[in-house]
């Protein structure tokens, strides 16, 4: 790349501006979003994403789980292209950066690529991925896992929501249902741009995070089953509250985790006792264990350690138990010769940047499984997402989206 490529820059205003207009889509209740997926809000968050792109002289594919790939031109159109990816859908309670920063950043890259005249050898293709959040259809990632071939269709048209409506069902609905066979793609590298959702970057004072790693998770659903009880007329010692099993396994996934540190998590995020009665002592406790950890052996163990140490709580109480596995994946690292061109990228552009391990599931864990991939992080305040609280600085995203565009300019190779 030339010296004059050297100082080029995206437009930071125009990309604060589209952030702002897509989070008028799917507002939430205290400044945020709740743009779940498959929604009648994803469907217009994604009408106006591809109206921009189309806007831009992009085409757009859409694939059977949804994915929508916008394609940018190279010179040379018969090579692999350049993707960047990352999704427009929500947590109920979500932010309005985590996952639509990294799309409309992609965009943003494609903006500044016209404006400054400049012609890549590659195409760019920049990808919202469906139901990165796995918050109403479990898992998360599920439409990239598709795609990398960790799931298959089947299972993820078979997901359900709270409300038992299906995720195949739910796509039809809301006419994003695509044609293209998934996973029938060719990818040269795929970046991902996203907030830190930690506080680590902020903290060091950090302007860019080079993601060299990705922890690996399991996600395990527990199931106990008692017996529906009047909470002032049983005694004590003749109750069999599925309750009470979940309050001893929340405090022995904590003490797991603890007992694996460094690096190591696990909390119980999602909970319900039924019949969710305030004299009735629960029969049915259904609950998610989230443990992660960079480290593989960590992860196992922390795994075995819980269905050894759950079983045991439950045989103590007389309570009925199942565990589920309903999402995993190994550690993640991702490609080497991607983190060295995104580190010498902010290193040309004078950002300050670190190393960082995403403590979070991505599109790009899956997508690191078939093609080279890495991600770039920004700070966000107090690490704070999954939350309408979630906050970024213009500077924030501005800083990264430039890493974005330089890094995106090398490997697509630029020609001017």
């Amino acid at each position: 790349m030339t010296a004059q490529a050297g100082n080029m820059k995206t437009d930071p205003d125009r990309l604060w501006d589209s952030l702002m207009e897509m989070a008028k889509i799917g507002p939430g209740m205290a400044g945020g979003n709740n743009r779940q997926t498959l929604t009648d809000a994803d469907a217009e968050g994604r009408r106006l994403f591809q109206s921009w792109c189309e806007a831009e002289g992009m085409t757009m594919a859409v694939d059977r789980m949804g994915n929508m790939f916008m394609r940018f031109e190279g010179e040379d159109p018969s090579l692999d292209p350049v993707w960047i990816g990352s999704h427009l859908d929500t947590q109920p309670t979500g932010g309005k950066y985590d996952g639509v920063l990294g799309v409309l950043a992609g965009l943003e890259v494609v903006r500044s690529i016209k404006d400054m005249g400049l012609k890549t050898r590659r195409p760019i293709v920049v990808v919202n991925w469906t139901n990165e959040e796995g918050t109403r259809f479990a898992p998360a990632m599920l439409a990239s896992g598709v795609f990398a071939g960790m799931h298959d269709e089947d299972f993820a048209n078979a997901r359900t929501d709270a409300e038992g409506k299906r995720f195949g069902d739910e796509l039809e609905r809301i006419g994003w249902r695509g044609t293209e066979d998934v996973g029938n793609r060719p990818i040269h590298a795929m970046f991902e741009y996203h907030i830190e959702q930690g506080p680590i970057l902020e903290a060091e004072g950090k302007e860019i995070g080079v993601v060299t790693h990705g922890q690996g998770l399991w996600w395990l659903q527990v199931t106990l089953t008692g017996k529906d009880a009047h909470t002032g007329s049983t005694p004590m010692t003749m109750r069999v509250n599925a309750g009470l099993g979940m309050a001893r396994i929340t405090e022995a996934v904590h003490r797991i985790a603890m007992d694996h540190q460094p690096n190591a998590v696990g909390a119980i995020g999602q909970a319900n006792v039924y019949p969710n009665s305030r004299n009735v002592i629960p029969g049915k406790a259904v609950f998610t264990i989230d443990f992660r950890s960079p480290e593989l052996d960590k992860l196992t163990s922390m795994r075995s350690r819980l269905e050894t140490e759950a079983a045991e709580i439950a045989k103590e109480l007389g309570l009925g138990i199942e565990i589920e596995p309903v999402g995993h994946f190994d550690p993640v690292t991702f490609d080497e010769n991607l983190v060295t061109v995104v580190r010498d990228a902010a290193e040309r552009l004078g950002y300050s940047h670190m190393d960082i391990v995403s403590g979070a599931g991505h599109d790009a864990c899956w997508i690191n499984r078939i093609a080279p991939t890495v991600m770039i992080m920004c700070p966000c305040v107090d690490g704070l997402s999954h939350n309408e609280a979630e906050e970024i600085s213009p500077q924030w995203a501005s800083a990264g989206a430039d890493v974005l565009l330089h890094a995106v300019l090398k490997v697509a190779e630029v020609d001017q």
